[in-house]
């Protein structure tokens, strides 16, 4: 069996929130490697000047063969792949929730004379197809959003075309669990499990696009 070399990122825990099911993916990882994959893992302060930062370092050292960013999206109903990192950071100004050291940018550029968007080089149509063959619902996503997790899309996308690495990398995101989710909020949750599942999916689906 060939093997393939991948990083897997999450985030700490930010925004209020009790947890970040991205830590207990890259638990359950650890614990429990895909066969076949030599995997790093790393999670990823929540902090717009310090977001990429070891994840460039990890990329540097570890010349992986491809790259996942994870993230949380509280109120998502499945596990989206992203299409898209665009070159803008924007809470929304002060009074609003900022990362984990209470910045709070408007309409600032990742990098001043990058282009406006990167888009994502994982086969996501593939992958969201065996996630739902997995049972698990999975849609495509056409927005990042403007925070954290957008600005590591970005810049690992803006490493990899510039630096001519021809990796393949993107963003997945994923609900929140129930237990971050009041019962009386409405909102959807997804548990723990069928999260961890679901990265699985990808990364096999990952490494087989790898091995041709």
């Amino acid at each position: 069996m060939s093997t393939v070399k991948m990083i897997v990122s999450g985030f700490e825990v930010f925004g209020g929130l009790n947890k970040n099911p991205t830590l207990d993916i890259l638990k359950d990882l650890k614990e429990n490697p895909p066969p076949g994959v030599d995997l790093y893992t790393i999670a990823l302060p929540v902090e717009y000047d310090a977001c990429f930062e070891p994840l460039e370092s990890l990329v540097d050292d570890f010349r992986p063969d491809s790259v996942i960013a994870l993230g949380v999206a509280a109120g998502r109903s499945s596990v989206q792949p992203e299409r898209i990192g665009i070159n803008i950071e924007d809470t929304g100004g002060e009074g609003r929730m900022g990362d984990n050291r209470g910045n709070t940018p408007v309409d600032r550029k990742i990098r001043g004379d990058g282009p406006d968007g990167y888009f994502s080089t994982l086969p996501n149509r593939k992958i969201i197809k065996a996630i739902r063959e997995q049972g698990i619902p999975s849609d495509l996503s056409n927005s990042a959003g403007t925070f954290i997790c957008n600005a590591v899309l970005y810049r690992l996308m803006d490493k990899l075309i510039r630096e001519e690495r021809g990796v393949p990398a993107g963003f997945i995101h994923v609900p929140a669990t129930p237990d971050m989710v009041p019962s009386s909020s409405g909102m959807p949750s997804m548990h723990q499990a069928d999260l961890n599942e679901a990265v699985r999916t990808a990364i096999q689906v990952i490494k087989e696009a790898e091995e041709g």
